[in-house]
C-alpha cells in the first residue's frame, strides 16, 4: 500500500494520466469498465423495482461510478478528499452533488439518506490503510442502517484468488502492488454489519495480458467470455462485492 495515496491525487497530472493513461481505450482498465458498466446498468433496475435509488460515491474521483448509473438513480452524491479529481468530475460534466472529505475527520455523514440507495466505493480498499477501509464501510453504513435501505457494492481489483497473485513475488518492496483476499474483504464488511449476497468478476486474466499489443484482443475476449459465470468470481482479479446491511455494526 503506497501510505501517501490520499496525497497522489492533488496533481492535476496525476489525475489526467487516470483518465487518459490508466482508462486509455483498449486498456485492461477500460475493459473492466465497460464490463461493470453493462453489469451494473442490468443490476440496478432489478434491484430498485419501486423507486430509482439515491447513489452515494464514497472516493468518487472524477466520477467514474457516478457516470456507470448515468440515469438511472434519482439522485448522486461524489465525496472524496481532492479537489483536483472532483474539478475533474466538474469537468466532465457529471450530474451529481460533490463535495470534499477531509483526511482527518472522522467518516463523513451521507448527504441525504432519503432512501432507498445504493453506495459505490470503487478502486479505493486495495490502496489504503485499514483504517481508511473502516472509514469507508462506516459512511456505507450510515448511508444504508438496515437491509431495506438499499445497496453496497464494493470494488477489489486486487484478488489474492487471481492469475495476478501469480507474480506478487515479483513486485516485493513495490508499494504500489496490494492484494485483498476474499475474506478481508468480507470480514471488513461484517466488522459494519454487512453481509455479501453476491459477487462478480470482472477480470480473469492479470492486467498485464492486455499490456501487449498482440495478446490484448485476446485477454479482452477470453475475459468476456469467462466473466459471464457468477462461480468464476473467485478467480478474478478484479471484483465487485455486492452486500447488504443486516445487523448493527461491530
Amino acid at each position: 500500500m503506497h501510505t501517501e495515496y490520499s496525497q497522489v491525487f492533488r496533481d492535476r497530472a496525476a489525475v489526467r494520466k487516470y483518465e487518459q493513461v490508466v482508462y486509455a481505450p483498449g486498456s485492461y482498465a477500460s475493459a473492466v469498465n465497460e464490463r461493470q458498466r453493462a453489469y451494473l446498468r442490468r443490476l440496478v433496475p432489478r434491484a430498485f423495482p419501486d423507486r430509482p435509488p439515491v447513489q452515494h460515491d464514497f472516493a468518487c474521483g472524477t466520477g467514474r461510478a457516478v457516470d456507470l448509473l448515468d440515469g438511472l438513480v434519482r439522485e448522486a452524491h461524489g465525496y472524496d478528499p481532492s479537489p483536483e479529481m472532483l474539478d475533474g468530475a466538474r469537468e466532465a460534466g457529471l450530474f451529481a452533488h460533490l463535495h470534499q472529505l477531509s483526511t482527518t475527520d472522522p467518516a463523513p455523514e451521507p448527504a441525504t439518506v432519503d432512501g432507498p440507495a445504493i453506495v459505490t466505493i470503487f478502486r479505493l480498499l486495495l490502496n489504503v490503510s485499514p483504517d481508511v477501509r473502516h472509514r469507508a464501510i462506516g459512511f456505507a453504513a450510515r448511508a444504508l442502517p438496515d437491509a431495506d435501505a438499499g445497496l453496497l457494492v464494493v470494488e477489489n481489483h486486487g484478488n489474492t484468488g487471481s492469475l495476478r497473485h501469480l507474480g506478487s513475488h515479483r513486485h516485493a518492496g513495490d508499494p504500489w502492488f496490494a492484494e485483498l483476499s476474499d475474506r478481508e474483504v468480507v470480514e471488513l464488511l461484517a466488522a459494519h454489519g454487512f453481509t455479501v449476497v453476491a459477487r462478480r468478476g470482472f477480470a480473469l486474466c492479470p492486467p498485464g495480458a492486455y499490456r501487449r499489443r498482440w495478446l490484448r484482443p485476446v485477454a479482452r475476449r477470453l475475459d468476456d467470455l469467462l466473466c459471464r459465470p457468477a462461480w468464476l468470481a473467485r478467480y478474478a482479479t478484479d471484483v465487485l462485492y455486492l452486500a447488504q446491511r443486516t445487523r448493527p455494526e461491530g
